[in-house]
């Protein structure tokens, strides 16, 4: 790979440490850092025993594997190293920092002197609040075959990827009552929507095993949502939403053999607010839930109210979002913008912890994705993103398996705008918008690659969802083989994506090389891997740089690595290790 206007730098590729500046010529990198050997293949998977901390908190590590003589762990807040130690076995402890908010990377490794080989790494998130940056997963049955052996397996799944909170997907007996049974008397097996069976005691023991692994549960339920037989339970149907001024009511039909169809309730309504609140009693006095996930279907269109009044939906969202948090202030509230639908009117109540939006086909390109997660910032003063987002979609019908390269580009393109992917749950990914369907399976390296993909997401949050502003870099590519583009994405071409963030400049460089498609949604699972870019050339306008170091999710686990580099004017020179999916530069 040749250079066509600019002088190649050796990629010079050091441990992280302290950076150095020189006004003229290579800048130089601390030579007692050792040169890492960055084609070892990771032998250790490291899993911590929680899915986050709070500050000051103990955290175990295990490392999986045989462990190499002479091994020691670093922890790592971007590329500076906060502590440093020599292992004596393949359990550990690490007491996290009392800095709140904050993400770091475990990495085992074996330095000679001259040369370092990490063997293993792990991400850490410290935070005292699960929705500053929130990793989103689910459960959705809870049947007999649900044993505490099962959810335990289960939960340590989700657990190794970090997923902070869960969501219990239809675990509800009726959308207007979900309760199965009284506050006083609980049923021990009801059914859900779908007449499946679900057992009270597999609910709360899902519930226990994810708060002892620090995750969060919420309750899944619609806001608006009734049954046919909801009058008998105390529901007027003047509360309800109409499709014409007829008393028509509203309503999502259903298949054959389930409970029936869904009515719609006027979320606005005082009465129907009150009454849904009052059931919501009866779920948080029976089990240890943390909070409401409320969903909705998105735009009905014309829609009135009893009387023939029409009905501002969006509004009335809200309205219903308000009088949740009055009704209980201290649990968490989640709500989604199906296709971005009441989003503006959600994220300003300032109620919801943090934006999650589900996107279909209206939504389907990675640009998109951006727009959804930079509209929500703006309208939640700064929350960061969930996005529920099906893929494979159009295989979902039929058994088979993710296609690897389109999960792992979608998510990183999701990571690197800062948002995190609703996909992972109770020993499956979802493939559809009804969460029991299992029908595609991962493959091993499919959750192999996910794990550092997720471990990458928690130990640089700070760079990644932790605000920042939008900026375009000046970068240019050195071999002609090899096109930049700026984001939006194109194809044939590496897009970078930068934020300035805490005083550093942060470059995303996506591979869209091969790519086949703008969609994110890889719905015939046929998107290509992209080929290895290796010892790329790049200039990059950027004044007073003190260090400079790249990470990837694709690579070494992605731990850091600190890159030498020329200085010319304005521009800096040097040669980038490595690219597959995604690769993050850090300008200091």
């Amino acid at each position: 790979m040749k250079s066509i206007f600019f002088a190649l730098v050796a990629p010079m590729l050091m441990a992280c440490g302290a950076g150095e500046d020189d006004n003229k010529g290579i800048e130089p990198i601390d030579e007692d850092q050792p040169t890492v050997n960055t084609t070892a293949q990771l032998q250790l998977d490291i899993h911590t025993d929680r899915a986050l901390y709070q500050p000051g908190q103990t955290i175990l590590f295990t490392a999986e594997g045989i462990l190499p003589s002479g091994a020691r762990v670093r922890y790592r807040q971007g590329c500076d190293v906060v502590a440093d130690e020599a292992l004596s076995g393949a359990s550990w402890t690490w007491t996290a920092p009392q800095r709140d908010f904050t993400g770091y990377l475990a990495d085992v490794y074996v330095s000679n002197g001259s040369t370092e080989t990490i063997y293993g790494t792990a991400g850490v998130d410290v935070s005292s609040d699960w929705s500053r940056f929130p990793r989103y997963g689910f459960v959705a049955t809870f049947d007999q075959s649900k044993s505490p052996e099962v959810i335990n397996k289960e939960m340590d799944f989700l657990n190794r990827y970090h997923i902070n909170g869960i969501q219990f997907y239809d675990w509800h007996y009726k959308h207007h009552w979900p309760l199965g049974g009284t506050r006083e008397e609980l049923m021990e097996v009801y059914t859900d929507i779908a007449n499946r069976e679900i057992y009270t005691s597999v609910v709360k023991e899902y519930i226990a095993r994810q708060h002892a692994l620090g995750m969060k549960s919420m309750f899944y339920n619609l806001c608006y949502g009734a049954l046919d037989d909801a009058a008998q339970d105390g529901v007027d149907v003047k509360w309800g939403v109409f499709t014409n001024t007829s008393h028509n009511q509203d309503k999502h039909p259903l298949p054959s053999g389930w409970k029936g169809d869904i009515y719609l309730m006027d979320p606005s309504n005082k009465q129907w607010q009150q009454y849904l609140a009052e059931r919501n009693d009866d779920v948080y006095a029976n089990f240890g839930f943390d909070g409401f996930h409320i969903d909705q279907l998105g735009d009905r269109g014309t829609v009135y109210d009893y009387y023939g009044s029409q009905l501002k939906l969006e509004s009335g969202i809200a309205s219903f979002i308000e009088a949740m948090k009055q009704r209980h202030p201290n649990r968490s509230l989640v709500m989604n913008a199906v296709s971005g639908f009441a989003a503006e009117g959600i994220g300003r109540t300032g109620k919801t912890d943090f934006m999650y939006t589900e996107m279909w086909g209206g939504e389907s390109k990675f640009s998109d994705v951006h727009d959804i997660i930079s509209s929500n910032s703006t309208y939640s003063g700064g929350k960061n993103s969930i996005i529920a987002a099906y893929m494979n979609y159009g295989k979902s019908g039929s058994s088979g398996t993710f296609n690897t390269p389109g999960i792992l580009l979608t998510d990183a393109v999701m990571f690197a705008l800062g948002g995190a992917h609703l996909e992972l749950g109770d020993g499956h990914m979802l493939c559809h918008e009804y969460f029991p369907n299992s029908n595609l399976k991962m493959s091993n390296a499919l959750q192999s690659a996910l794990v550092t993909y997720y471990d990458f997401l928690v130990a640089y949050e700070n760079l990644l969802r932790d605000g920042g502003t939008e900026s375009i870099a000046t970068l240019t590519s050195g071999n002609t083989s090899v096109a930049l583009s700026s984001w939006p994405p194109k194809l044939q071409t590496v897009v970078t994506y930068a934020k300035n963030v805490g005083g550093r400049q942060v470059i995303h460089l996506l591979n869209f090389m091969q790519a086949n498609s703008l969609s994110w949604r890889d719905e015939q699972g046929t998107m290509p891997e992209p080929q290895s870019i290796t010892s790329l050339p790049l200039r990059l306008k950027a004044s007073g740089v003190k260090r400079l170091w790249v990470a990837s999710p694709d690579n070494l686990g992605g731990a850091p690595l600190q890159l030498s580099f020329s200085k010319d004017g304005e521009y800096i020179n040097f040669t980038l290790p490595s690219l597959k999916y995604w690769t993050m530069i850090v300008v200091e």
